[in-house]
């Protein structure tokens, strides 16, 4: 009995959906209420000529409203507030009126099957989306829709098998002080997520300016992080923000390199570099690069030596928009383009991509592949070969059957930004924060990141002022400079990746002054670090002592390592920039041994290193040794630590006249 009630009711209910009366705008439905009725028919009647002759959803969508508050049981107006919330950001809010339309009338428009398809797919309903596709495709004929309708049921299928396994992510509103009533977008991060860049089109834009599309021109915005969350967005002001849209579309890690897209010539790329606070006007990368075609979203490698971006250049893309990238020359020029392959590209459109700081992760959006509706984030990594994996689709509740875009992480992977349109969201588009959780041991090999961040700044030791100086990443290995930087000229600043895989010798220089040195001998399986080293340059004076920390020799010997030949060629360097300098090296040992042993020792191998200075062309006159043994320590000897940081070789300036 009681399942006999059961399906009575639902019976009854299922009467009601579809059994409502379609009420006509008619004096014979209002008999009392002539001029609500008056009003209202004019409402729609100019809603329509917003809608469908000029294409303003914005304004056309609002009158619809007043006349449904009037009359909410007409099915042709129903249908037409569903299809303009299908044409907005909201796109999602487009089914209740479909499906009211619907009930009241099931041939209200001959694409009304169409519609609630697409408005039970962006509400996660796939079965009821594939039925309504499915009885709409029945009747098609013209294949390009037959196309479109099928892809459609392909991402449905999609969408019920990602939502069985949902991704670990806690996706947060990154707040007002970034977020606006209008759309915000483009996020763009420094690799230790303490800057970001932005593209918002708000009403206070250079120019004053509105597009076609009813909404302001695109001005690029800034904020940083802090203890207390993200500062109140500011625009970048000229000359990045012009009259013109102005977007950003990639940041070098260090955030001193800025792309942004240019709308001429089909759509071009330019960069801009900070001087201080100071952005340099914007200039074209390269003629390889733009084309007729449009090229958007850049990004590049964290040693500045390779470009991926997106073009749609017919004549190399598999289809619409493609990934491409470039490499730059001894020249410093960029290469023509190529397509990154088939394995990444699809038929359909790539978007928004981010190259990840371990120069082997790319992010982007995609129509293609496996997504669930709409453009979709996916991951991609290159191997040791060269070849990149097949896209991984991020997963819900990242990606959405909606466009979900402009993904980038900081150098760690546990903290992400991207644009989307949510119900809870503050404007048409909002920024999202994205945290992913924090466990080493349970993290798949494929998600980990191998890389070491390293961060700080360059003062004056003696007057403690930030110092423009220069960085060179060396591959001490192969004796070779992977990378050349500047720190900031007004903070000192700067910020280094370090793919881990080789051993590297950092060397910071500044005319004037002795370079200082460090080393990161990192495996292939050394785990993401982040450390900071705040560096203080010595002026050359009489007195000035550093420790050269890429000298290496082989174990319990004298003998030099191969890997010592690239700090020790910048030894000869400013040797030969200042003829007069006379200069001593010292050998230094811990502790561990007897003392007459490590005094050898140390004796020798200073030696060494002045041989080879001898042999490079140094005269011997302005060259001194000396070993210490452990007489001189830097640091406590009862740690594994400190004796590694008291075995060394220093260089001491003894006369510059």
């Amino acid at each position: 009995m009681k399942n006999l009630l059961v399906i009575f009711i639902l019976s009854f209910s299922a009467t009601l959906l579809f059994d409502q009366e379609d009420i006509e705008f008619t004096k014979k439905n209002f008999p009392d209420q002539a001029y609500e009725l008056s009003v209202a028919k004019k409402q729609i009647k100019n809603a329509n000529i917003y809608v469908f002759s000029e294409n303003n959803i914005k304004d056309g969508i609002e009158l619809y409203l007043k006349a449904y508050d009037f009359n909410p049981d007409n099915s042709d107006l129903n249908f037409k507030i569903g299809y303009c919330f299908y044409n907005t950001t909201q796109k999602y809010d487009c089914l209740q009126y479909f499906e009211k339309a619907y009930s009241l009338n099931q041939k209200v428009d001959k694409k009304i099957d169409y519609y609630l398809g697409r408005g039970y797919h962006l509400n996660y309903q796939f079965d009821k989306a594939i039925d309504f596709y499915n009885k709409y495709a029945a009747g098609l004929k013209d294949e390009e829709e037959i196309l479109e309708i099928n892809k459609y049921i392909t991402e449905c299928r999609n969408g019920k098998e990602i939502l069985k396994d949902t991704t670990d992510v806690e996706i947060i509103n990154v707040g007002d002080n970034i977020n606006t009533e209008y759309r915000d977008y483009g996020p763009m991060i420094t690799a230790d997520g303490s800057k970001m860049y932005f593209t918002s089109r708000r009403k206070v834009t250079t120019g004053g300016k509105i597009a076609p599309d009813g909404m302001y021109f695109e001005d690029i915005y800034e904020s940083t992080k802090t203890e207390n969350g993200w500062t109140k967005a500011r625009s970048v002001g000229t000359p990045l923000n012009s009259r013109l849209h102005d977007a950003v579309v990639g940041l070098s890690p260090d955030g001193q390199s800025l792309f942004v897209y240019v709308d001429q010539n089909g759509g071009d790329l330019y960069v801009s570099t900070l001087r201080g606070s100071i952005w340099s006007k914007p200039e074209s990368i390269s003629e390889n690069i733009n084309h007729k075609s449009h090229e958007s979203s850049a990004c590049i490698s964290y040693d500045n030596k390779t470009l991926f971006y997106i073009s749609d250049d017919p004549s190399i893309s598999i289809g619409g928009r493609d990934i491409f990238y470039s490499t730059m020359d001894n020249n410093g020029n960029w290469s023509p383009p190529t397509n990154i392959g088939p394995m990444v590209n699809t038929k359909y459109d790539e978007v928004d991509l981010f190259l990840h700081p371990d120069g082997r992760t790319v992010y982007f959006s995609s129509k293609g592949h496996n997504t669930m509706g709409g453009y979709d984030i996916f991951k991609t990594t290159k191997d040791k070969d060269g070849n990149w994996s097949t896209p991984i689709n991020m997963g819900y509740p990242i990606n959405t059957p909606l466009d979900d875009a402009f993904f980038v992480t900081t150098a760690s992977g546990k903290t992400a930004y991207f644009a989307s349109v949510r119900p809870e969201g503050k404007g048409l588009h909002d920024i999202y924060e994205l945290r992913f959780p924090v466990d080493e041991e349970t993290t798949p090999v494929e998600d980990k990141v191998y890389l070491t961040l390293v961060k700080g700044t360059v003062t004056d030791k003696v007057t403690e002022f930030p110092l423009e100086a220069n960085i060179e990443i060396i591959d001490n290995t192969l004796d070779e400079v992977v990378a050349t930087f500047k720190t900031n000229s007004q903070t000192g600043g700067y910020i280094i990746n370090l793919p881990s895989g080789k051993n590297y010798g950092l060397n910071v220089n500044k005319d004037g002054y002795l370079f200082h040195s460090e080393n990161f001998n990192l495996a292939d399986t050394s785990a993401y670090q982040e450390i900071t080293i705040d560096i203080e340059l010595q002026r050359i004076e009489v007195g000035t002592t550093i420790v050269l920390k890429n000298i290496f020799f082989d174990y319990d010997k004298a003998t030099l390592r191969p890997e010592s030949y690239a700090e020790l060629n910048r030894v000869v360097q400013i040797l030969d920039k200042q003829p007069k300098l006379k200069i001593e090296i010292s050998g230094h040992t811990d502790n561990k041994g007897a003392y007459d042993y490590n005094k050898k020792l140390s004796r020798d191998r200073a030696k060494t290193v002045v041989d080879y200075l001898i042999e490079k062309g140094i005269s011997a006159d302005r060259l001194s040794y000396e070993g210490y043994a452990f007489d001189k320590p830097i640091a406590p000897n009862d740690t594994d630590e400190g004796r590694q940081m008291n075995r060394r070789v220093e260089f001491k300036v003894l006369s510059n006249e």
